[in-house]
């Protein structure tokens, strides 16, 4: 088992990974009859993208013998209706360093070939943009 989840009343969840016990919480957003006082379901999907994108990174950039810290990724979701749904995810992501050429095409690519970019429905529009220093 990767994790619990439990429904808590008020549309919130307590979702518990059951290898390290941490928990995070999500709402329903507003816009969905919730209080938005935490990431949506929703919300979690698009940040593990880039939370996906930015750890295949790190581990390329180790490889290389690049550092990645404080490496920033800008999540933005859009929502479609009827079925209400994910239509767009962009990810800005900023690298605080210089690299050359073909570091920064490694790292791109690697980016935009993590497990949760191929485990997205095609139909998810994904705009990835790389800001280098």
């Amino acid at each position: 088992m990767t994790s619990k989840v439990t429904y808590t009343g008020s549309l919130r969840t307590v979702s518990t990974h059951i290898k390290s016990g941490n928990e995070f919480i999500t709402d329903a957003p507003t816009d969905n009859n919730g209080k938005g006082e935490a990431f949506s379901p929703t919300d979690t999907v698009a940040t593990g993208l880039a939370s996906c994108m930015l750890t295949v990174m790190g581990i390329k950039a180790g490889q290389l013998g690049v550092n990645m810290e404080n490496t920033t990724a800008e999540v933005t979701k859009t929502m479609a209706s009827n079925p209400r749904r994910i239509s767009k995810i962009e990810v800005q992501i900023h690298l605080p360093f210089e690299a050359d050429d073909k570091t920064k095409k490694i790292l791109e690519n690697t980016a935009n070939t993590c497990p949760v970019h191929y485990s997205l429905h095609p139909d998810i529009e994904k705009i990835v943009e790389f800001h280098w220093k």
